[in-house]
């Protein structure tokens, strides 16, 4: 199957993933709306777009503009697409859904131990960070405290600035040595 009839048969819904996933990297993008070639300025501002025929692009648009996802303002001849807080939201969570921690070829010997204390209040984001951390492939430490040989810094951050956690309220400690290490070499196929 060529590379162009695996994407043509793409549902909507990925071609609407990439166009949030592409709003929220590059914030407001404008487009000349004078010009008869919108679509294809379109596709040109959206490199990844490109791939998909013109008319699923335009359809994909329409209906994440009717789902109240994206919105477009004209100013001075010019077309402006931005997120909108729905679609913001629906953009961080796509990010959040596609998240994982690497696992490098050889251990670097240090333990990433995350520590949270979220309050009651919120309860919801402790849950789904509970959540979260489990997929990323945390294991519980304690209580919690979670625990990943692996790098991930990067990640944490973004969990982090999702769920509007404060410094006070989560933070990632790196250690070379733990009490009972080997249960976890054991548990992450370290040995």
């Amino acid at each position: 199957m060529s590379k162009y009839k695996y994407y043509f048969k793409k549902p909507k819904s990925e071609i609407a993933k990439d166009i949030l996933a592409m709003l929220i990297i590059c914030g407001i993008i404008t487009i000349v709306a004078t010009s008869p070639f919108f679509i294809q300025n379109l596709l040109r501002g959206f490199k990844k777009l490109k791939k998909y025929p013109n008319k699923k692009v335009y359809d994909a648009f329409y209906k994440l503009k009717q789902q109240g996802f994206i919105n477009f303002c004209e100013k001075n001849n010019q077309i402006y697409i931005s997120l909108t807080g729905k679609g913001k939201n629906k953009a961080g969570w796509m990010q959040i859904d596609d998240l994982k921690i690497k696992r490098p070829k050889k251990w670097d010997r240090k333990w990433r131990i995350l520590l949270f204390d979220i309050a009651e209040m919120r309860r919801t984001h402790r849950e789904a960070l509970r959540g979260k951390l489990k997929e990323l492939g945390f294991q519980l430490f304690q209580k919690s405290a979670w625990i990943i040989p692996y790098e991930c810094k990067d990640e944490i951050d973004l969990l982090k600035s999702f769920f509007g956690l404060s410094g006070q309220e989560i933070k990632l400690v790196v250690a070379q040595n733990i009490d009972g290490e080997e249960k976890f070499k054991e548990m992450f196929k370290l040995i």
